[in-house]
């Protein structure tokens, strides 16, 4: 498994990914807390699966 990523994606999916989550618990319980928690954990990982599928790659 190889890095797909660039620092700025990886970034902004942290920081989306932390905002939906932490609206799980401030906010309406909505499943979109699950979609954060797969974009901080490829963020954190910097390997995104559907990049691979699609044959994208945003690091140099």
């Amino acid at each position: 498994m190889f890095m797909n990523e660039g620092l700025v994606d990886r970034i902004i999916r942290v920081v989306v990914g932390l905002v939906l989550v932490a609206l799980v618990f401030v906010g309406p319980q909505t499943p979109w807390g699950w979609i954060g928690l797969v974009l901080v954990v490829t963020g954190v990982v910097g390997f995104c699966p559907i990049y691979k599928l699609l044959g994208l790659k945003t690091n140099k």
